[in-house]
């Protein structure tokens, strides 16, 4: 009997670890999954024989190939990838708008000193004056198109980063959610793996939107947080992630509503996409705005200060070529209502209508030092030109890094699948010991029952 005893058990762990095989070959191609084996134990002797061998093999459980370290660095790299992928295509908008050279401030700037310069040839043309109204106008256009191009990034981020925390908190719903349900199989003693894997899938691309620490639970969960220590998920208990008002100095601030607590943080070095979004936004788009705006106001307040001390055609004070409204996206900066040619204050002497002295200081005023957010003092004409670099460096900097990220990424990946991921070679290998093992097995129960039946035979 004890063969036959052997031999039937022999023959169901085979059986089983045929299964697992196959379940492995079957996720092959499941993103994903984690590969399964079977844990086979030897089956120690009953009684007291000392002839005894055993009872066969058992099967305890089985094993799931999982590296938490591996996991822990995907996570990580998911986050660091999201981070520099969420800000690269508003950079990229950058370098091209702000990097064209026709449409760009500084062309406008050329344009407009070009028509100054003609018309201090003839200070009195009344067509030169004109044209040096409508280069004006065309300058003020392009201030007004860059700005309303920033604005339109900061509407998007904004949409984006409400995107990004919906997402967060469905993503966290469903993690404690699973959390339950593990926890559940754990105790009836069925297999979790598979909830395993899809709570890990959720993980990942939870740690994409925002960097995440996970610690694993004696029960089979994981507990997940933000990475200043603010908790998401603990157990099946899960947190909300929300926008809440900016603090004082401006920052993007967020509420965290755990339990029955609520926890405000400044939404900086987060990571993921919501980090690299506030990133974005509180270092590259904030400043460049405030940047293009101090341009501006720089620009009308030399141009107009030095109008208003020469003299129009008739003698008058010269009236104020631009008007400026920081407040306004549209209309930043514009050309003075009812503003005409012979307004323009060119002169310094009010009874010399044809003079040019006070054209020649206007034409100047390119050399002049305005302060600007980000670069200090530096001259009108100079100025754009650095932010056009400034922005050249940080989008180059992204790049590399984001660059870095996704080989960091592969390579945690395959770093993962050299022990969670499915083998094709190793499961074939597998499956032909196993194939193998169950009819050996079969043998011996086929030759314990001949056996068997022969002292039948003999005792009948």
């Amino acid at each position: 009997m004890s063969m036959i005893n052997n031999a039937l058990s022999g023959a169901m762990a085979a059986q089983a670890a045929l299964a697992v095989t196959s379940q492995n070959i079957a996720n092959l191609q499941t993103q994903g999954y984690t590969r399964q084996g079977i844990l086979l134990r030897a089956a120690a002797p009953t009684g007291h024989s000392g002839t005894s061998p055993g009872n066969g093999v058992q099967t305890p459980q089985l094993i799931r190939f999982a590296d938490a370290y591996k996991s822990q660095q995907l996570w990580e790299s998911a986050s660091t990838q999201g981070r520099h992928s969420a800000v690269q295509g508003y950079l990229t908008q950058l370098e091209q708008v702000m990097g064209d050279d026709v449409s760009t401030i500084n062309a406008g700037l050329d344009g407009f000193y070009a028509a100054l310069n003609a018309a201090s040839v003839e200070p009195t043309s009344a067509p030169l004056r004109q044209q040096a109204i409508a280069s004006a106008e065309s300058l003020t256009v392009r201030f007004n198109s860059m700005n309303q191009v920033l604005a339109n990034q900061r509407t998007a981020i904004t949409q984006q980063r409400a995107s990004v925390l919906d997402q967060v908190n469905v993503l966290s719903a469903e993690v404690a959610t699973l959390n339950g349900k593990i926890a559940a199989a754990g105790a009836s003693g069925t297999n979790p793996s598979a909830l395993v894997d899809e709570r890990d899938n959720r993980i990942d691309a939870l740690a994409a939107l925002v960097g995440v620490n996970v610690v694993d639970q004696p029960d089979g969960a994981r507990s997940v947080a933000l990475k200043n220590g603010t908790p998401l998920v603990v157990g099946t208990t899960v947190g909300r992630l929300e926008a809440a008002a900016p603090l004082a100095d401006g920052t993007p601030a967020l509420t965290v509503r755990f339990a029955k607590e609520v926890f405000t943080l400044a939404s900086r070095n987060m990571g993921g996409q919501l980090g690299g979004l506030d990133d974005y936004q509180a270092k590259t788009l904030q400043p460049l705005t405030q940047s293009i705006s101090d341009m501006a106001t720089g620009l009308a307040t030399l141009f107009n200060t030095q109008l208003a001390a020469g003299y129009a055609l008739d003698g008058t004070a010269g009236k104020p070529l631009f008007q400026l409204d920081t407040s306004s996206v549209s209309a930043l900066l514009t050309i003075t209502p009812g503003l005409t040619a012979q307004d323009l204050g060119f002169s310094s002497d009010a009874a010399l209508p044809g003079d040019s002295a006070n054209l020649l200081a206007l034409i100047g005023l390119k050399d002049q030092s305005v302060n600007i957010a980000s670069l200090g003092s530096v001259q009108l004409g100079d100025a754009y030109t650095q932010l056009v670099s400034n922005i050249g460096t940080t989008s180059q900097q992204n790049q590399a890094a984001l660059s870095v990220a996704d080989t960091v990424r592969s390579y945690a990946k395959a770093n993962w699948a050299s022990t969670s991921g499915v083998n094709e070679d190793e499961e074939a290998v597998n499956l032909v010991q196993y194939q193998q093992m169950y009819q050996a097995n079969m043998k011996v129960f086929s030759t314990a029952n001949t056996l068997f039946e022969a002292t039948l035979a003999i005792l009948r």
